[in-house]
């Protein structure tokens, strides 16, 4: 069971009472076509049985469950060129619930906030001589879902454990943890709710969702009402375990095929953790995908922002000095390419491999073009004008 096959099954009924989004309209047309004839693709045979199979392409859609594990590798490779040989800590900025229908009317305005408040917090604790006096190296990851597929908004940190100074020193945490997570929460809630009163302001980009003063000033209070969540959970190690955890969670999507139980005439049936272990769910088909969607993206909008020693505009020299500090080389990017070279060499090399005969490969025979179909089945969504 996939979710392609949700769409294509409950599709029709859905559709019929919603107008999706342009972003959305896109997502849904790619998850239904994808590795289907649709989108074209080849035939192989095997140079020494004759078998033949047939190989579809791939969206390659970042909300897509079946497209992401060759953009995640691609990706981890070059985050091993990145790390520090140092303990990594993993804290995450959660958005109170008081802010869900903002983020369901302006989710592009709502997320930027975040990231914009969540690294503030962290530059602003980490320049403290208090604490590190110094710049940090650290990556920010967006999650807008919980198991249940409701919102639940909130960045992950992985920061790098320590700072370097202006002086060229690296200075780690002295105290067994990065920085008091009751100290940033207050922080980071002021710097947020700053920002979406100044995005009231005539002209700007809330001033229409937030224009009744009354309802501001409700908002205001709630979101002053409780401490904002900002956890540290365990820290990582050293570089191995980063990277095993960013291959865990930095590319996934709102729900995987392999959660998915069952579905009926009306419902579908998914896996959710729970304490103990695991439970099914069941939800009305129609409210199954409407959760699905809340959690596309804005069109071109970044879940994976890197900032300090990694931001972009000057990310190699700032680690050059931070390896000098610490003594330790550079990653021969020669030695990593060649293993990421052979791994990806033995992966095609199973999949080339004939499982009827054993003893042949399959190779390319004939090309497969796309179907150019006026509505390709299940795919008929609207956007907007």
């Amino acid at each position: 069971m996939t979710l392609a096959e949700v769409f294509r099954r409950h599709g029709p009924a859905y559709l019929a009472n919603q107008v999706l989004s342009s972003a959305k309209a896109k997502v849904w047309r790619a998850i239904v076509a994808c590795r289907t004839a649709v989108l074209g693709g080849h035939v192989e045979t095997c140079d020494c049985c004759g078998v033949t199979r047939h190989v579809y392409h791939s969206c390659r859609n970042r909300h897509c469950p079946q497209c992401q594990t060759r953009a995640k590798e691609d990706w981890l490779a070059k985050r091993r060129q990145e790390l520090l040989p140092v303990p990594y800590f993993h804290l995450v900025f959660t958005l109170p619930h008081a802010l869900h229908a903002l983020v369901g009317q302006r989710p592009r305005v709502i997320y930027e906030m975040l990231f914009g408040a969540a690294a503030a917090t962290l530059t602003e604790f980490g320049a403290n001589p208090r604490w590190l006096g110094g710049k940090l190296a650290f990556s920010l990851i967006l999650h807008t879902w919980k198991q249940d597929l409701a919102r639940h908004v909130q960045v992950h940190a992985l920061v790098a454990g320590g700072a370097l100074t202006p002086e060229g020193e690296w200075r780690s945490p002295k105290r067994g943890f990065l920085f008091p997570v009751r100290a940033l929460s207050p922080v980071f809630r002021g710097k947020f709710i700053a920002a979406l009163s100044e995005a009231r302001g005539p002209g700007q980009r809330l001033a229409e969702s937030l224009a009744d003063e009354k309802l501001w000033l409700a908002l205001r209070q709630q979101l002053y009402a409780h401490d904002w969540v900002v956890y540290a959970k365990q820290p990582l190690g050293g570089p191995e375990q980063v990277v095993e955890y960013l291959g865990r969670y930095t590319l996934r999507v709102a729900i995987s095929n392999e959660r998915l139980v069952a579905m009926d005439e009306t419902t579908v049936r998914f896996r959710v953790r729970a304490t103990p272990g695991k439970r099914v769910l069941q939800l009305p088909a129609a409210e199954f995908i409407e959760r699905f969607l809340r959690h596309v993206l804005p069109s071109g909008f970044k879940r994976i922002r890197h900032y300090g020693l990694l931001a972009p505009a000057a990310k190699a020299t700032k680690l050059a000095l931070a390896r000098q500090a610490l003594s330790v080389p550079a990653p021969d990017a020669v030695i990593t390419a060649t293993v990421e070279d052979f791994l990806q060499r033995v992966g095609r090399a199973e999949w080339a491999r004939c499982p009827h005969c054993g003893a042949g490969r399959f190779v390319p025979t004939a090309v497969m073009p796309p179907l150019h179909l006026a509505t390709p089945p299940g795919t008929s969504v609207r956007g907007p004008p």
